[in-house]
């Protein structure tokens, strides 16, 4: 008898509904694998961002503004103190947490979110800070970049936190959805990832530390909003998964200098069915490694790199918020050969993707009853 079946025939006897459960552990058949997608925590208000700390508790952001650890076995500590000035309206919140490279020595914890600036503006902003001993809060904070310009808008404020091989951050920003022309414009961070060091100040590798009328903290031009991003672990290259409008989520791999075209070209239409810019493709712009035609809006990213699912080995996961999915990408250098669309019986906008130190993966479900769920193969 197997191991959930025993669980299942307990939890009945002890008076469980067949509902309740369902919510709790489901069996879901994928292409390569039978899995077991189980609740880790629950109770999280709209959790956005996910790290795992040396000892293996997690650190999730909530989007009204709070920073949780979680231990293994689900258990919420109070909101972590030390948090900025976060306008948590709209799409905007506290967002996305990483942990500084060297933690282990420095306790350094990075944070992106929606500052409020004043006068009903805001802008993404990156702050970090050392988590004390007891975890209870953030000391010496310091905000290390921001977003410019700030604007009084509620849409599309990016925003994923990933360190290269050098310790350097690039941090994906979104162009603030009606000033979408902006994205194109290197005098502003509107729809660029930028590349920074740990203290601020732009890398000293970015392809436009000299040039006039240019913010050198850019890495690359002409993003819509992206919202999951990952170092892939074959070339230590940036790849990033983007909103269209209706249709043209993308999967790039944004490269130094270059120019991804938003808003000028795209696969999509906007949402009232208009036609955006000049087409699909024109001279000088990058093309997408893969597009989604409808959209599913993709969030939080991650490479699988472990051993619990050999056969998902070298793949891309990415989380669907409209789609309600994980999307599995297979891949051939910078290609992308396949996919299969899973998990859509847990019927979760999928918020974050991450690979656990065990090798199982973590998923935050995007609700105000929101959930960690771990996957985990079928015994």
């Amino acid at each position: 008898m197997t191991r959930l079946r025993i669980t299942l025939i307990l939890a009945f006897a002890l008076g469980a509904s067949p509902a309740t459960l369902a919510q709790d552990t489901q069996r879901i058949r994928t292409d390569k694998v039978e899995v077991i997608v189980e609740t880790v925590a629950r109770g999280l208000q709209n959790p956005w961002g996910l790290a795992f700390l040396p000892d293996n508790r997690m650190l999730v952001t909530e989007r009204p503004g709070y920073l949780r650890i979680v231990t293994a076995d689900g258990k919420l500590s109070e909101p972590v103190q030390g948090m900025p000035r976060i306008a948590a309206r709209g799409q905007g919140g506290l967002l996305d947490v990483a942990l500084d490279p060297n933690f282990s020595q420095n306790r350094l914890v990075y944070l992106s979110f929606a500052e409020d600036r004043g006068d009903g503006r805001a802008g993404t902003s990156v702050m970090r800070g050392r988590l004390n001993e007891a975890g209870t809060a953030l000391e010496n904070t310091q905000v290390v970049f921001r977003q410019e310009p700030a604007h009084t808008g509620g849409n599309h404020f990016g925003s994923r936190l990933v360190f290269d091989r050098g310790g350097n951050l690039f941090v994906t920003l979104g162009e603030r959805f009606d000033l979408r022309d902006q994205a194109q414009n290197p005098a502003n961070h509107l729809g660029k990832v930028v590349h920074i060091k740990q203290e601020g100040g732009p890398a000293g590798d970015n392809p436009f530390l000299n040039r006039e009328g240019t913010r050198p903290e850019i890495w690359s031009i002409g993003h819509r909003n992206v919202q999951g991003a990952a170092l892939n672990p074959a070339t230590g290259e940036l790849w990033t998964a983007e909103h269209g409008a209706r249709g043209g989520d993308e999967i790039n791999i944004p490269r130094k200098g270059k120019n991804y075209g938003w808003p000028v070209i795209s696969y999509g239409v906007d949402y009232s069915g208009a036609k955006i810019g000049e087409g699909t493709k024109k001279a000088g712009m990058e093309q997408p490694i893969y597009y989604w035609d409808p959209s599913i809006a993709p969030s939080g990213m991650a490479f699988y790199t472990g051993d619990k699912f050999p056969a998902w080995r070298g793949n891309v996961l990415v989380g669907a918020l409209a789609g309600k999915l994980v999307s599995r990408l297979e891949t051939n250098g910078d290609k992308i050969t396949g996919e299969e669309r899973m998990l859509h019986n847990l019927g979760e906008r999928i918020r974050d993707v991450r690979q656990g130190p065990d090798g199982l993966v973590y998923l935050l479900t995007d609700s105000s009853q929101g959930r960690i769920l771990r996957v985990k193969p079928a015994d």
